[in-house]
């Protein structure tokens, strides 16, 4: 039910406060920062990720380079999910939307940039995979229209979400970090509803873009990868003996 603090929530909660390692929240963390932002071109390994998020600090070798965008994103991810256990409860909102940008592009080369919005809406059009999005000037009324619709729920479904999510990534409210902020407000919807939240991994990238593209075709495209994704995390939380 949604707004019921689930198990996993609560632990999530709870090990965050404490700063326990070696649970859910630690293993969470380090997976969905790495795989959301790989996704997305970081090329920051899965151990370098851990290596931050438990030291604050990165290991090299002599013959490595990494961009520093990367370390800054994958820091500034570790705050958006922290955001996202504390405020999983709230109704979704175009703040809370904003605010996870803002803290996910912070410090980073685009936050130098005069045209780029760090926590607003985007000021110049952009596509996403060769597909126009919404223009500038009509983002605010288009997310406004779609976070209302979508709040008028009062029951959320996976296919709620995964609906939300496609319509978010069209849109494409933000000059860039459109789908970290997108897959990080899924998570936060599935543990407000009560449903178990998935990590859509670098593997199955190529099947989740498919699904995005053939949302309001063949749905079940999109609904199989996140289904399969979701039992990759309940065989986690099996293991941390959390009952979902």
């Amino acid at each position: 039910m949604e707004n019921k603090v689930t198990p996993l929530l609560a632990a999530l909660r709870e090990q965050k406060k404490g700063g326990m390692k070696g649970g859910i929240y630690h293993k969470t963390q380090i997976d969905l920062t790495y795989n959301s932002n790989h996704i997305e071109g970081s090329r920051l390994t899965h151990d370098q990720t851990r290596y931050i998020f438990e030291t604050n600090t990165i290991g090299l070798s002599a013959d490595q380079t990494v961009n520093v965008d990367d370390i800054v994103e994958t820091m500034n991810h570790f705050r958006c999910i922290d955001l996202i256990i504390d405020r999983a409860a709230e109704a979704l909102s175009e703040e809370l939307a904003k605010t996870l940008h803002g803290i996910l592009k912070s410090g980073t080369s685009d936050s130098r940039k005069d045209w780029f919005a760090v926590g607003d809406y985007k000021r110049l059009p952009n596509e996403v995979g060769g597909e126009k999005t919404c223009e500038p000037e009509l983002v605010h009324e288009s997310m406004e229209r779609l976070i209302d619709g979508y709040n008028a729920k009062e029951q959320h479904t996976l296919e709620d979400i995964l609906d939300f999510h496609v319509r978010f990534e069209k849109i494409h409210p933000f000059q860039d970090g459109n789908g970290r902020v997108g897959r990080l407000i899924m998570f936060k919807e599935c543990l407000r509803s009560g449903i178990v939240p998935f990590i859509i991994t670098d593997e199955l990238k190529m099947f989740y873009y498919r699904g995005l593209r053939e949302w309001g075709h063949l749905d079940g495209y999109l609904t199989d990868t996140c289904l399969s994704a979701q039992d990759e995390y309940k065989a986690t939380l099996d293991y941390f003996r959390i009952k979902y």
